[in-house]
């Protein structure tokens, strides 16, 4: 079954030339991915098809009205009761007042049965009464503000989208790249061998894959020890890693001590 999407939003020419792209239309091409974009104007009952107000109690900006949103997840519920009877939604608001965005969630994503309605927000947000009628689950990309909530919904999208098997072309490249295992990635190369006197690491031209494997290893864990540590604490390190990881104190890397854990 593919994981299916519909985004209520004020703007669809915001979206739809990125869903039309990349791996996002290689995995709707393969049925792997659904994405229906829905025009919030289109449940508005005026015929200036008004979605949006001044604030009560004033201020600058424009508030989103309730009801056109209320209006758009009922006629959802309706369409896909009759087409699918039994089928729920799970209502994602991006906001940055919710839940972190991360790789297990994007997991979880991408093995929902139930229908993504993606509630994108606009201009100073939307009118409370949405979130008080429909308790949407509010995700959070990052803790900054962006103009609205199309262009985090397309990044949640793409994060669960890549992860949903044969979305793809090689199955291995979800599980090694970055984060697939809270590490960062380790640096990558391609030809030609020598750019500006910046040379290929020679591990990588040996054709040695174990020799090859572990340098790639102890990369990713020097990346993810300069630059993130917070990932590396209490983290439970087999022994292998654990011996990488002192190699790259020993080499003399510099970066915030972190504690990590072990196992056994």
């Amino acid at each position: 079954m593919p994981m299916r999407c519909d985004l209520i939003t004020l703007f669809p020419e915001m979206v739809l030339p990125v869903l039309g792209q990349s791996i996002l239309k290689r995995a709707q091409e393969k049925g792997l991915l659904e994405v229906r974009v829905r025009n919030l104007r289109d449940y508005t009952l005026d015929r200036h098809q008004v979605a949006d107000d001044a604030p009560y109690g004033g201020g600058a900006g424009m508030v989103m009205k309730a009801e056109p949103i209320l209006r758009a997840v009922d006629a959802l519920r309706r369409e896909y009761h009759e087409t699918v009877p039994g089928s729920s939604l799970r209502l994602l608001l991006p906001s940055p007042q919710g839940r972190s965005l991360t790789q297990h969630l994007a997991e979880e994503l991408g093995r929902e049965r139930r229908r993504l309605v993606f509630l994108c927000g606009h201009y100073e947000g939307i009118d409370e009464r949405v979130r008080l009628a429909l308790d949407p689950e509010e995700v959070s990309i990052g803790d900054y503000v962006l103009t609205g909530g199309e262009l985090p919904a397309l990044v949640i999208i793409d994060a669960a989208t890549r992860l949903i098997p044969g979305v793809l072309g090689d199955p291995e490249s979800a599980r090694a790249e970055s984060f697939a295992d809270l590490l960062l990635d380790f640096p990558q190369y391609t030809r030609p061998p020598e750019v500006q006197g910046l040379a290929v690491p020679e591990v990588l031209l040996s054709g040695d894959h174990e020799t090859i494997r572990l340098w790639r290893r102890k990369e990713a864990l020097r990346s993810t020890y300069l630059k993130r540590p917070d990932l590396l604490r209490d983290r439970l390190l087999n022994e292998e890693d654990r011996r990488l990881l002192d190699d790259i104190v020993r080499e003399g890397a510099r970066g915030t001590s972190v504690k990590c854990g072990e196992e056994g």
